[in-house]
């Protein structure tokens, strides 16, 4: 979502003296149209989890009739988009020709590759009643081999999505491979990411990855005797052995993966190379991006 990025990013994190955990992010609130955004990633401190660059964490926040999320076309290169939907419905239109409504559940990668351009808004039979909308969209880093690919968009809905029961604890395996199952979501590098609903008292074992960071959307969980509260992340050390202790009712979430070399970032432009962006930048001001089908009267500019 376009007008959700900055390219300054405050330290926001504390350091943790927990053996498995090496810092605590708290996440920046920003009020946008009525609707309230948590920042997770990037922070000064935390830029990547592996190949992860981006953490948003939107709403909950209910809409009334005639108002909604209305995010216009704008740009992206060298990345893929993770949008996942707990409550409400966005419309994905892109300059590939996608039109799909995303539901709760359902994964959806866009691919930015060598550059795509889209827009997020809502059904005019959504935005005509009162509704929710509650959301995470996170950006992925693409290694440098797949950076210019050619852009593609894949959606794939909820009923794909492997879910398990793990101790009594059910987990969403949304991208990668965990606890022996393994996602249809396409990935580029090693990737993971999953959600999991513990009620209080209840535990889970992590799985392992290079580099893993831990998001509590709700509730409160407790790793190596360090709480962690609702819309923090914490990061994981390398190689540590993890299990959660559920202190009440909670919905996580785990990222992590290969961990890439780091990446330039400005606005929504992510890449290996800083002359890649400045590219970008010259592209996107000069109309040289493909328009978004089906919406191509308006666009985001270029920050200043």
């Amino acid at each position: 979502m376009s007008n959700l990025i900055e390219d300054s990013t405050p330290d926001c994190c504390t350091e943790q003296p927990c053996a498995a955990v090496e810092r605590i992010i708290k996440p920046r609130t920003k009020d946008l149209d009525g609707f309230s955004v948590r920042r997770v990633l990037p922070t000064q401190q935390q830029r990547m989890v592996g190949p992860w660059v981006f953490f948003d964490h939107l709403g909950p926040v209910e809409f009334k009739a005639g108002s909604g999320i209305d995010v216009r076309p704008h740009p992206h290169i060298n990345l893929a988009t993770v949008t996942y939907l707990f409550e409400g419905e966005i419309l994905h239109r892109d300059s590939l020709g996608s039109e799909v409504a995303i539901r709760p559940g359902d994964i959806n990668l866009m691919v930015a590759g060598r550059g795509i351009t889209h827009s997020e808004r809502e059904s005019i039979s959504v935005r005509n009643h009162r509704h929710r909308l509650h959301a995470l969209q996170l950006w992925l880093a693409l290694p440098e081999a797949d950076e210019e690919c050619e852009p593609a968009f894949h959606h794939y809905p909820k009923a794909d999505i492997p879910v398990l029961d793990q101790g009594g604890v059910p987990v969403r395996v949304m991208m990668g491979s965990a606890y022996g199952v393994t996602s249809p979501v396409r990935t580029f590098a090693d990737t993971l990411y999953l959600e999991a609903r513990l009620t209080a008292g209840q535990g889970l074992q992590l799985p392992p990855a290079e580099a893993r960071a831990l998001y509590l959307v709700s509730g409160s969980v407790r790793v190596d005797g360090q709480r962690i509260d609702r819309h923090d992340m914490a990061v994981l050390a390398v190689g540590a052995e993890v299990r959660l202790q559920a202190e009440a009712d909670s919905r996580v979430v785990l990222i992590g993966g290969d961990q890439l070399p780091p990446r330039q970032m400005f606005w929504n432009f992510v890449s290996s190379r800083a002359e890649r962006i400045e590219a970008a930048k010259a592209d996107w001001q000069e109309g040289r991006f493909a328009a978004v089908v089906g919406d191509e009267q308006e666009y985001i500019p270029l920050p200043e």
